[in-house]
């Protein structure tokens, strides 16, 4: 193959490498850090003990309880007035804080992300059955109100024990969305097996056709650093758009802990990247001057002597004479 080709080709390949790079680590870590029930569970353990997610923990739970209890409580004082829940407000705000403080709630944390985890799964793969299918993807939060409620009554709270626990269903997945959010899924298999795949096969192939490989592999490297860079720039965009697209009533610093734990792997691949390529990229750099310092330099041919002037031949006619 003539070298002019050989060149083409090889920065063709390592141009496709490079341009792969984030797509590959983001959907990589999509398939197999988020799609794998037992790395998201062990991702999200941590946020049990974050005050901005407890917080909201008790916010949310708080507020259900004492929508049941107003719902099914009329408790009227001498005035006839309904109190509702209203005189359970401050004891249920502290009693549902200090539960999101004992092991229990992290047990419970734990239980609901993998059952959480475990049932988008399941829609995700068509892995339910006919009377499931079609349906939105909820979480029940049942048993976090049932341990509220035990832990009001050793208080002595009035009328805790006629607390309801209901079961809850919080939607997770909307039905409405199932379908598109299957396919998307499955493309994302896909594409987090064959796009890592794709990338080195691409890189290996252009540094092994290329005329210089020493300077292939500097731009391979050079690439893959500012894929890595540009992949951290779009989880930092992502998280400053999540944020902003939320409503007023959704508390926003534990939802950016959240999107913080499920993008640490991917910022974690994402600097790696960076580093390494820049540290390559250097190293090729390094190399390639030092060999060029040690190069001996060609030395100049010596210099003969010039030959002796010669006397003209004497002519043998006049020497006769």
């Amino acid at each position: 193959m003539p070298p002019r080709i050989r060149s083409a080709l090889s920065a063709l390949l390592l141009a496709l490498s490079c341009l792969l790079v984030p797509f590959g680590a983001l959907a990589a870590w999509a398939a197999y850090g988020l799609a794998d029930t037992s790395r998201y569970v062990t991702t999200m353990a941590p946020l049990a003990a974050d005050p901005n997610v407890r917080e909201a923990v008790a916010d949310t739970v708080g507020d259900g309880i004492l929508r049941a209890v107003d719902q099914h409580l009329d408790v009227r004082p001498a005035g006839g007035t309904p109190s509702g829940g209203g005189s359970l407000r401050p004891f249920v705000r502290d009693a549902v804080r200090s539960f999101t403080q004992t092991k229990a709630f992290r047990l419970a944390w734990d239980t609901g992300n993998r059952v959480t985890h475990d049932a988008v799964l399941r829609a995700l793969r068509d892995e339910e059955d006919d009377e499931a299918a079609g349906r939105a993807v909820t979480v029940d939060f049942a048993a976090v109100t049932a341990q509220v409620k035990r832990q009001l009554t050793r208080d002595h709270v009035p009328i805790a024990a006629r607390i309801p626990v209901e079961h809850t269903a919080v939607s997770v997945l909307p039905a409405s969305e199932l379908s598109s959010f299957r396919k998307g899924f499955h493309v994302l298999e896909v594409a987090g097996f064959w796009l890592p795949v794709a990338t080195v096969a691409f890189a290996a192939t252009g540094i092994a056709l290329a005329v210089h490989r020493r300077r292939a592999v500097a731009a391979t490297a050079l690439g893959t650093a500012l894929g890595g860079g540009v992949l951290v720039l779009a989880v930092a965009v992502g998280r400053s758009l999540t944020l902003a697209g939320l409503p007023d009533d959704v508390p926003h610093p534990a939802v950016g802990a959240v999107y913080d734990a499920l993008t640490g792997t991917l910022r974690t691949v994402a600097w790696l990247l960076l580093g390494l390529g820049l540290t390559v990229a250097l190293t090729a750099w390094l190399t390639r001057r030092l060999r060029l310092t040690r190069r001996p330099r060609p030395s100049a041919p010596p210099v003969s002597p010039p030959p002796p002037p010669t006397s003209p031949p004497q002519n043998p006619t006049r020497a006769q004479a």
